[in-house]
């Protein structure tokens, strides 16, 4: 399982030209599955993304997490974060999991995480426009591998 984790000031999703979600200070995270993505790998990046420390404390450190500013997280299903373009122009996507598997994997991680912060989603596997006005710009990309 892959994340780009994105501080932002503001991130919203839309389908068709009809907003569906949208946050303000928070993170915006992409997520894309594979083969073998269990529960453990969920727990694993619910835990690293919610104690994220990528916000600023009254020092200017990044030493807060989006907990403890109270912020908000728009997940976002993205199955090209597994494309392999290392042969030729056009990725590949034969790492991605297909979308029947990887639903209940996107179902159960917005889940668990919006247990522990308000988390918000986008459309599984619809033409998805989203918004991310990107904060500093931090963005960290974690494998749960």
């Amino acid at each position: 399982m892959k994340v780009v984790v994105q501080k932002v000031k503001y991130s919203s999703v839309s389908v068709g030209g009809k907003l569906i979600n949208e946050i303000q200070e928070g993170l915006n995270v992409l997520v894309g599955f594979t083969e073998g993505d269990t529960s453990k790998e969920i727990d694993y990046l619910v835990n690293k993304i919610a104690n994220l420390r990528v916000f600023e404390d009254e020092n200017d450190v990044m030493n807060k997490s989006v907990l403890d500013v109270k912020g908000s997280v728009l997940l976002i299903s993205q199955f090209t974060l597994y494309g392999d373009a290392s042969k030729g122009n056009r990725p590949s996507y034969v790492k991605a999991l297909g979308g029947e598997k990887a639903l209940p994997l996107y179902d159960e991680m917005a889940d668990k995480l919006n247990k522990i912060v308000p988390t918000y989603k986008g459309v599984f596997g619809a033409d998805m426009s989203v918004v991310i006005h990107n904060d500093g710009p931090v963005t960290i990309i974690i494998d749960s591998k």
